[in-house]
């Protein structure tokens, strides 16, 4: 994740040009530590990663402080190590020089930014996206690099399933790396000569100071509902870790999603240059609006219509009208990163670039039953899936009718889904009661329970489907299965060749955590078996499962 090659930088300029930007100010701890200059090819805080002329940046930690571990990483290479106080207090005897700042978490991607040469300063030459929102930022990322390689640009890409930067996928483990990892991967584009890179910027992201130092030309957001209280405490605190993105500081111009009123609020409060964009009916003033969307197979065509009558008309084969709208915000976001419009229409007509297949989004296994595996792991986006995969429009799951004048029983949408442990409990229930609302078959089993009982997760589930059917008089029916590849077994046991098969909320993972175990365990891998084992046709996996 770094450059072949990176020019030396010197400590000092570097940190004084950072506190000549208001950025807290680096000190040698000892005398004899500041009377040489420190040159830097390198920035970690991971001393596991350290090489040769690197800046071990040790950071206090939630169980132990970096600096214990500011001996390996001096043996390692470190050219110097950057703390606190307290570390400082640790390290009175390493052989490298220690420096100290008030706030050395405040100070790592700046830094990164300049030792990498990946800050604008650096001229990096790339085109930046930053996509944030609840939902949608894996599925827009994808969408936006699509649609620059049918423009021919070349792109790379830093996002939840995997990080590209112009050759082979480099597996991804969160959702945005660290900061001097997402510095050393620009830095590595640009060397690769990369026209533009998309990255997915979560709330964690932010708060943790993960693109910290990186200026985006264009931040992007999708929408927000409800999801990681068990951080943000409550969704103010939600939005607001969100609206840091749309800061001079990080972003240049954005494109809001202005479709219910957190995208709103988000438009009004942004001090930078904002494009608002409406994907339904409805709502708010915007400057570009999504209309004439139309039913195209699985998928939907739609047509953008902007300022002084512009026209984009597009389309996306992935199920979902939430896809019409990821596929719109790339489309403007594209634009307002200063491509022409005439250009844009042009790769539109030539490819099919928002037909891409994004591995776990909406992604179909097979047809007859339609199974389909998507990342829906909380309440909207629950509720919008299972909106999007239901054959006809026969009611919602549990009124819906059980045959039809016919005498040709009605196709049914049979849920397998779970809530991972150690995190916002509010949502179980919540989640539950959508199930049961739009779905006729719902099996509630496990996701990853982490240190959790998986028994008292599914109860929570169960708790909130069961409240809900009782509610509404509904018929659907609510099963608990587990392990996970039983639960999957058991919906393609019961379903048709009309039916749908939905198994949310895990998508692309490949590991389920349990009591600290990561057992393997991938949707569609076990969708796909089961799909054969009771004799139902299945699309090719290759190069989808890793």
């Amino acid at each position: 994740m770094r450059p072949s090659a990176v020019q030396p930088v010197s400590l000092r300029a570097a940190a004084d040009s950072l506190a000549a930007a208001g950025l807290p100010g680096v000190e040698p701890a000892r005398a004899a530590d500041g009377e040489a200059d420190i040159m830097l090819t390198g920035l970690t805080i991971n001393s596991r990663e350290v090489r040769a002329g690197d800046l071990y940046v040790a950071l206090p930690g939630a169980r132990h402080h970096g600096a214990r571990f500011a001996a390996s990483a001096a043996e390692a290479g470190a050219a110097a190590v950057l703390t606190d106080e307290e570390g400082a207090r640790q390290l009175t005897e390493l052989p490298v020089p220690v420096y100290v700042t008030s706030d050395p978490r405040r100070l790592v991607g700046p830094l990164a930014g300049v030792v990498f040469g990946s800050s604008p300063q650096g001229g990096s030459g790339l085109t930046l996206f930053g996509v944030t929102g609840t939902n949608g930022k894996t599925t827009t990322t994808y969408f936006i690099n699509s649609l620059l390689s049918a423009l021919g640009k070349r792109t790379g890409l830093i996002g939840t399933i995997e990080i590209l930067a112009g050759g082979e996928p480099i597996a991804s483990t969160l959702t945005t790396p660290e900061s001097p990892q997402v510095h050393g991967l620009l830095a590595l584009m640009r060397e690769k000569g990369l026209d533009a890179a998309a990255m997915e910027v979560s709330s964690h992201a932010i708060s943790y100071r993960r693109v910290d130092g990186v200026v985006f030309d264009v931040a992007g957001f999708t929408n927000l509902t409800q999801d990681h209280l068990d951080l943000h405490g409550s969704m103010e605190e939600y939005f607001a870790a969100k609206a840091a993105l749309f800061s001079p500081e990080r972003a240049q111009r954005a494109v809001i999603c202005v479709d219910d009123e957190w995208g709103e609020r988000m438009a009004a409060a942004a001090p930078v240059p904002v494009w608002t964009l409406a994907t339904r009916d409805g709502g708010a003033e915007a400057h570009w609006r999504v209309t004439d969307v139309v039913r195209d197979g699985l998928g939907h065509r739609f047509v953008l219509r902007g300022p002084d009558g512009a026209v984009l008309r597009a389309g996306t084969g992935l199920p979902g009208t939430f896809n019409v709208s990821n596929a719109a915000l790339a489309a403007v976001m594209v634009l307002a990163s200063g491509v022409e419009i005439e250009q844009l229409q042009n790769a539109l007509d030539r490819s099919d670039p928002f037909t891409v297949e994004v591995p776990g989004r909406m992604q179909l296994v097979g047809e007859a039953p339609a199974a389909i595996v998507d990342f829906a792991h909380n309440p909207d986006a629950l509720a919008r899936t299972l909106e999007s995969v239901r054959r006809e429009s026969q009611g919602t799951g549990g009124s819906a009718p059980t045959g039809s004048e016919s005498g040709e029983t009605p196709p049914r949408v049979i849920i397998v889904f779970g809530a991972t442990g150690q995190r916002d409990q509010s949502k179980r229930p919540l989640m539950g009661d959508i199930a049961a609302r739009l779905a006729d078959v719902v099996i509630v089993t496990d996701d990853d329970p982490h240190d959790e009982d998986e028994a008292a997760i599914r109860a929570d589930v169960l708790a909130g489907a069961r409240a809900a059917r009782e509610r509404g008089a509904l018929a659907c029916e609510i099963l608990e299965v587990a392990p996970r590849a039983a639960a999957i077994d058991r919906a393609v046991a019961l379903a048709r060749p009309q039916d749908t098969v939905l198994v949310a909320g895990r998508g692309h993972e490949v590991f389920q955590e349990v009591k600290g175990v990561n057992l393997a365990l991938d949707d569609r891998v076990e969708l796909r078996q089961a799909l054969t084992r009771y004799g139902f046709p299945v699309l090719s996996g290759d190069g989808v499962e890793s």
